[in-house]
């Protein structure tokens, strides 16, 4: 069952998992990359790699798939990533972390890695826990908190075989480079350098 939303959210039901949400950037795509997380409560962290993919219109699908508490919907969810299209899978997780592992252990997609910061240990609990993989088993990792780098590694990604994609952002550099210079110049002019 799939039902689409005024503001271009699928949601889509299988069997008793509570399906997962999809944000087309272009209405025709199907996603592209795949955002999991641990918990709801790591939607205001990992929202900000899917704002990352939306602006460089790369159609995404979000959902919360627990390593913990619904391990088969997590293992099936990492083999059939795949099969259904997806490119990269960014996960978030917080704590033990073991979710961006275990989803890099059942698919052959490249998994990016954010450490969510919980309550205590600042984040270092779930850095430590993703970026600590066994050989054989990678999981690229960003910073703790850090989800808007995920989301711009998965269109790096995406670049190497799309040249639209990979010229956007060259283009996206350059504005970066931009403001850097702008920066200086301000820093140039208040200190007389």
């Amino acid at each position: 069952m799939s039902t689409t939303c005024s503001s271009g959210r699928d949601t889509r039901q299988r069997g008793s998992r509570v399906g997962w949400t999809t944000r087309r950037a272009r209405m025709s795509d199907a996603p592209q990359v795949g955002i999991v997380m641990g918990s709801d409560s790591d939607w205001p962290t990992m929202k900000a790699a899917a704002e990352a993919l939306e602006e460089f219109g790369v159609p995404y699908e979000a959902d919360v798939v627990s390593a913990h508490r619904m391990p088969d919907e997590m293992i099936a969810y990492g083999r059939d990533a795949h099969g259904r299209g997806l490119r990269v899978i960014v996960a978030g997780a917080g704590g033990a972390a073991h979710l961006p592992g275990m989803l890099a252990s059942v698919t052959p997609l490249p998994v990016i890695g954010v450490p969510v910061a919980l309550k205590y240990l600042d984040g270092m609990d779930s850095l430590l826990s993703i970026v600590q993989m066994p050989a054989g088993v990678p999981v690229a990792t960003v910073a703790v908190g850090n989800a808007r780098n995920a989301g711009l590694l998965a269109v790096r990604i995406l670049a190497a075989s799309d040249p639209a994609l990979a010229e956007a952002m060259v283009a996206f550099q350059g504005r970066l480079a931009d403001a850097a210079r702008a920066k200086g110049a301000v820093v140039r002019g208040e200190t007389g350098g």
